[in-house]
């Protein structure tokens, strides 16, 4: 095997693992997000979180970890249409909120 088909193999292999944490924790957001929404007795609007923000960070038991800022839409009255967000710092959920967080 050549150096050049290692290295695509390994970089295929390192996209592949992202792409499926990217997912597992967009699920994670979807699960929260909603999860806030009925707690606060409102109703989440488009049944799904969207990536906001990707960046590294240093997390608390890792020298770098990818932190994923994700909103959603809720209504309160059904008329009106307001944003939350959900703050995820590897696996760990950081804040959630019903209101204007993210920038």
């Amino acid at each position: 095997m050549s150096w050049e088909l290692l290295a695509a193999v390994a970089l295929a292999a390192v996209l592949a693992l992202f792409w499926h944490s990217s997912l597992a924790a967009r699920e994670l957001a979807n699960r929260i997000a909603a999860a806030t929404c009925t707690n606060a007795s409102v109703q989440m609007l488009d049944g799904t979180a969207a990536t906001h923000r990707l960046r590294l960070v240093r997390g608390g038991d890792a020298p770098l970890a990818w932190q994923r800022i994700y909103v959603f839409d809720y209504t309160e009255d059904g008329y009106s249409r307001k944003r939350g967000f959900v703050v995820l710092t590897g696996d760990a959920l950081d804040s959630v909120g019903l209101g204007p967080r993210p920038a």
